[in-house]
């Protein structure tokens, strides 16, 4: 299959792609490097990226920027960051990917444990994680002959040395593991389901 893979050169999406690779086409999208290059904060940017890429299998969002930050302490604009980069970024992805996924094809987009088991200076990513996980739910009542999931994974092993400490008590995650979750929502028969890898 043709796959797309955004954020190929992160912890995740080098995981995806090591693990999808040896059976699949993949192209590799990131903001700066990669087969293709996108801002998803950029509708014409994103547009851009179909156009060259043409139709497709389909589409993995290993990405997505938030906002962490004391709440009592946080701008609307900060908080806006998280919304435009994370949340619209992948519904672009899917609003406008739509048109150039074949019939059959799989999105899958990236949230995270934050949804329901919140840190503090992490609003922004529960929020987010949470509108994306509804936005997956409802779009796969209403895409046409495709499917939508998402993967929520907790905190990869490979970054406790820098994120640990805002995770107490929370069991991590190898990335490989996390990638298996990619594969099954890519070749399985699952729609509108977030695959939790804690």
């Amino acid at each position: 299959m043709k796959v797309m893979v955004i954020g190929a050169s992160g912890t995740i999406g080098r995981a995806v792609v090591d693990n999808l690779a040896p059976d699949h086409d993949i192209i590799r999208v990131g903001k700066t490097q990669g087969d293709l290059q996108v801002d998803l904060t950029d509708e014409s940017s994103v547009k851009r990226l179909f156009e060259q890429s043409g139709e497709l299998d389909a589409i993995i969002a290993a990405t997505g920027g938030v906002h962490f930050g004391p709440l009592n302490e946080m701008s609307s604009e900060q908080f806006n960051q998280g919304l435009q980069d994370k949340l619209m970024g992948q519904v672009r992805l899917v609003l406008i990917g739509q048109h150039y996924l074949k019939p059959g094809g799989a999105f899958t987009l990236t949230t995270g444990i934050l949804t329901q088991h919140p840190i503090r200076t992490g609003v922004n990513a529960t929020a987010v994680n949470g509108a994306l996980e509804g936005f997956v739910l409802a779009a796969a009542n209403e895409l046409q002959g495709q499917r939508i999931n998402a993967v929520s994974p907790t905190v990869l092993t490979e970054a406790l040395e820098k994120y640990g400490p805002f995770f107490p008590g929370f069991e991590s995650a190898a990335a490989s593991r996390v990638a298996l979750a990619y594969r099954r929502s890519l070749e399985g028969i699952d729609n509108g389901k977030v695959y939790r890898v804690w």
